[in-house]
């Protein structure tokens, strides 16, 4: 099956549509490659870097020692993760003329450039070209998830792997009972990867279950249940060399999880429930601990977070699964194929609403439902146009036309947000100046970075010096490791405000605004991320605004 839509009309016209669609697509990749090329250096680090960059220096000990250095196996709780992406940086790092926290980002934006690419030809597989292009620009234009691929450690190269697995499912629905080598490999490469990412990955099993439903229903009627079970037996059989290799770049990337067979099972029950010692973030308007947030958080940050006209079409596209599996004369395949990427859309977030775990930091753990997200769009967006053309062909136009504004207006804010896209709200929130004081932005304190240049730059300006016999003290309210790379050698980072000559803060709720001389201040869309003060000669006495947890 090469498409749930029906408009596959073989006429010179339809292919020079495809063939548009196809070179449009590679010159969206291309032009997204080449703006981060020369972008990734702009992205801060977060709360996790410098605490990857350890873990990552961690494993490679223990390879190179032949496992007699196992410290990686107990740091932190990192150790139930795997650490495929930052051992990946640190040997790029070892090869290329970058710092190592450039380099790191450099592979962040690479890897999502991957997940984008990989999504797409998911899209095109099932509904065709023009369904790829517009899934492809709605990832690309996606702020959460172009933000997020250049400096997130955990969740980006997690979507990327899932969505390596979902094309794995799709290929192997649509080649159903014999699914191609090439097939397999790609279901043990994803299957590696994500489950060497996050334990989490283990729900893609009950993705499948749902959505084979109609193909082994269908098999059942129509081969007779035993050879139904055997030709799904058959199937299993041929997917074990495949599996068998995914458990080997599982055990690659994530060593602790192959030490004894339960490890996966505890890394499971360990994240089932709340592991830190509680603190609070902000959320519509108000501030409540991680592990109290409600139901609506979710649901709430989504539909405020994503951009509008993903948001329409993925509506779109869960009415038309809808429509398919309650259809009798839609091919099993089909119904699969949906029921499948609307599992992976929908599915997690139904269960983080009905279980309640601890949530914060926005919706960076849920980035891995975008790429199936976006796909759900584009098969909605193609599906209408094939209805237009038959129904209504002029209004094709008009379709067009609306698409590319809904798609103009993410990326007017991914200009304008640069490099914080991954803080975009949308429109109907108000953007970020609205939502600044309803909810969190940059929680991870990426602009402690700009801030840490421009007070470098006032320093050089001011042609200041530190005090004799000591280096310049700046008392940082924020991740502090960003702060420290980012200040370099010659700046003590700390807490404490009593000795210090600056402070930096986030402007987030928790950092309180100073009585002093503001030296450095970085705003996008008239909001603040971060100040600088000079408080030489003044009485600070803390930099929170709330007491600590």
């Amino acid at each position: 099956m090469s498409s749930i839509t029906t408009a596959a009309i073989e006429t010179p016209a339809r292919r020079s549509v495809e063939k548009t669609c196809d070179d449009l697509a590679v010159l969206a990749l291309v032009v997204v490659s080449i703006i981060a090329s020369f972008t990734f250096r702009d992205y801060g680090l977060g709360w996790d870097d410098y605490t990857h960059a350890e873990y990552a220096d961690l494993l490679l000990k223990m390879y190179g020692s032949g496992f007699r250095d196992t410290a990686a196996l107990s740091f932190a709780n990192l150790y139930m993760y795997g650490g495929g992406f930052d051992m990946a940086a640190a040997l790029l790092h070892k090869v290329i003329p970058l710092e190592l926290f450039e380099t790191r980002r450099l592979l962040g934006a690479i890897v999502g450039i991957i997940g984008i690419a990989v999504t797409w030809r998911v899209s095109r597989r099932i509904a065709g070209p023009i369904a790829g292009l517009v899934t492809l620009l709605l990832l690309a234009l996606c702020p959460t998830f172009y933000g997020h691929m250049f400096m997130n450690p955990k969740d980006a190269p997690f979507a990327v792997a899932m969505i390596v697995l979902m094309l794995g499912l799709v290929r192997l629905v649509q080649e159903y009972p014999a699914p191609s080598n090439r097939t397999v490999l790609i279901l043990g490469i994803g299957a590696g990867c994500a489950i060497g990412c996050r334990i989490l990955a283990g729900l893609t099993l009950i993705y499948a279950l749902i959505g084979f439903a109609p193909l082994f229903l269908e098999e059942w009627r129509q081969q007779g249940p035993r050879e139904a079970v055997r030709r799904l037996l058959h199937v299993v059989y041929l997917l074990l060399p495949g599996l068998a290799f995914g458990y080997l770049i599982m055990g690659l990337i994530w060593p602790w999880s192959i030490l004894e067979p339960a490890n996966p099972l505890r890394a499971l029950t360990y994240f089932s429930t709340f592991f830190e010692k509680p603190w609070k973030e902000m959320f519509d308007g108000a501030m409540i601990s991680v592990p109290d947030m409600p139901w609506s958080y979710l649901p709430t940050l989504f539909a405020l977070q994503l951009p509008e006209v993903l948001i329409t079409l993925l509506a779109g596209g869960i009415a038309l699964t809808i429509l398919v599996t309650s259809r009798k004369d839609v091919p099993a395949r089909r119904k699969t194929i949906l029921l499948m990427l609307t599992a992976a859309a929908m599915l997690p977030l139904i269960i983080a609403m009905v279980k309640r775990p601890a949530l914060y930091n926005g919706i960076r753990h849920f980035i891995f439902v975008i790429p199936p997200m976006t796909v759900l769009a584009g098969v909605a967006f193609a599906s209408l146009m094939d209805w237009l053309r038959v129904n209504h062909r002029g209004a094709q136009a008009a379709a067009v036309a609306a698409l590319s504004f809904g798609l103009m207006l993410p990326m007017a804010e991914m200009i304008r947000l640069h490099p914080y896209q991954y803080t975009h709200f949308n429109y109907v929130a108000g953007t970020v100046r609205q939502a600044d004081a309803l909810f969190m932005l940059d929680y991870w304190g990426l602009a402690l970075k700009q801030a840490s240049d421009a007070l470098k730059e006032q320093i050089d300006e001011r042609q200041e010096h530190p005090p004799v016999g000591r280096k310049w003290k700046v008392a940082v309210c924020g991740p502090q490791r960003p702060a420290q790379v980012a200040l370099g050698p010659d700046f003590t980072i700390g807490w404490d405000s009593h000795a210090a000559d600056f402070a930096m803060t986030l402007g987030e709720f928790y950092c309180k605004g100073l009585t002093a001389p503001v030296i450095a201040e970085i705003k996008r869309d008239d909001v603040v991320f971060a100040r600088v003060y000079d408080i030489r000669g003044s009485s600070i006495s803390s930099l929170l605004a709330i007491p600590a947890p």
